[in-house]
Parts: C-alpha cells; structure tokens; sequence
C-alpha cells in the first residue's frame, strides 16, 4: 500500500538557515531518499514552489471562484511530499519517524487511495 509523508512548516524557516546548515539539511534529505530506494520502499518525493505561487479554486453555487495562495491561513504551509510503499501504517510510521525534525515541523502520514483510472475504470479503490 501507498502512504504519503505530507511535510509542513514554516516557509520562511529555510531562508533563515545559513548555507552549510541547507547543505547539512539537503545531506540528510538525500541520504533518506537513498535509504528508501535501498529498501524497496521509494516512490516518489518532491518539494513545492512557495505557496505564494498557488491558486485555490472551489465551486459554490455552480460558480467556479479562483484565490491566490494556499487554502489555508495558517502559520506552516504544505512544502513537500514524500510517497512510498509499505504494508502497514506502522512500518510507514517507522520509515517518517526517520525524517522528522526538531525543526518545529508537522508531518502527516496518510494512506493513498488508489485510482482505478490508470487501469481504466476511472474510480477510485481504497
């Protein structure tokens, strides 16, 4: 089963550290990564742009309305995911626990439902 590792903090954190302590970080980020691949377990992993840089839209009313920025007015912002595959939500708890912080940081770990669509019927499997 697919989980998901959603990462939030406060945006401006990362600009405040100097450039060894990015180098530290990304050392350990990409080490993670490899120990993933290593174990069978990686996916895929991304960061996102600011989300200065997003647009929200929700419909109301059968009126589609379009927002600059995240959905959410609150201190930490969504900054990146991590996907992998594991058998339980333990063993995927045990694999987050390795990248939390003391960085003041949330993670979220969630199961991924998967989509039937690549397969061709166009629902969606839990």
């Amino acid at each position: 089963m697919q989980y998901i590792f959603l990462l939030y903090a406060q945006e401006s954190g990362y600009g405040t550290l100097t450039e060894a302590e990015k180098a530290t970080w990304w050392g350990k980020i990409n080490a993670y990564n490899d120990s993933l691949v290593k174990s069978g377990h990686y996916k895929m992993t991304s960061g996102l742009h600011s989300p200065s840089t997003a647009k929200t839209l929700t419909r109301q009313g059968g009126k589609l309305e379009s927002v600059d920025g995240p959905f959410a007015e609150t201190k930490e912002q969504l900054l990146g995911f991590f996907l992998i595959d594991c058998d339980s939500l333990d063993e995927a708890i045990e694999y987050a626990k390795e990248l939390a912080t003391d960085s003041g940081g949330t993670m979220e770990v969630r199961p991924v439902m998967v989509s039937n669509a690549a397969l061709g019927s166009g629902s969606a499997v839990r």
